[in-house]
């Protein structure tokens, strides 16, 4: 299943050998792992509920406004250790991750998808070693898992 940390956001960015390649300011960061079976349902599915996830307040202090009402913007970054297992053991079991070239492929199509559905996207660098920084906004940290759409 297709796993995505969602990190509602005042500002987020990704910094690579001491240089940041990526930021937004109010939005979301996206931790997304790519799991050996998803799909490409488990990726549209994933984009459409990132895309109109309604975590952001409006007037009335209620989480009723989604990514596009309040023009805030994304930054993509996959995370592979998400797709760790620990139930056995201390040291994660990574065999449900998909494979370094088909997970970048996927991640692209799912960046992809978020801008068809009308999201600026930003992304961190595929396989870097990454120092990731942001602002997280309320607290507010959501988990999205695809489980097999189809």
């Amino acid at each position: 299943m297709m796993k995505i940390v969602v990190q509602r956001t005042l500002e987020a960015s990704v910094l690579v050998e001491n240089k940041q390649i990526s930021s937004i300011q109010k939005g979301f960061l996206l931790l997304v792992a790519i799991e050996k079976d998803d799909t490409i349902s488990d990726r549209e599915w994933c984009a459409k509920k990132v895309s109109g996830l309604r975590v952001f307040e409006d007037e009335n202090n209620k989480l009723n406004l989604n990514i596009h009402q309040v023009k805030g913007k994304i930054l993509s970054v996959s995370q592979f250790t998400l797709a760790g297992n620990v139930e056995k053991g201390n040291r994660p079991s990574f065999t449900q991750a998909q494979t370094q070239e088909l997970a970048k492929q996927q991640f692209d199509e799912f960046n992809n998808m978020l801008r068809a559905h009308g999201c600026h996207v930003e992304e961190g660098q595929f396989q870097a070693d990454m120092k990731v920084q942001l602002t997280n906004e309320g607290p507010v940290t959501l988990i999205i898992e695809s489980n097999g759409r189809k």
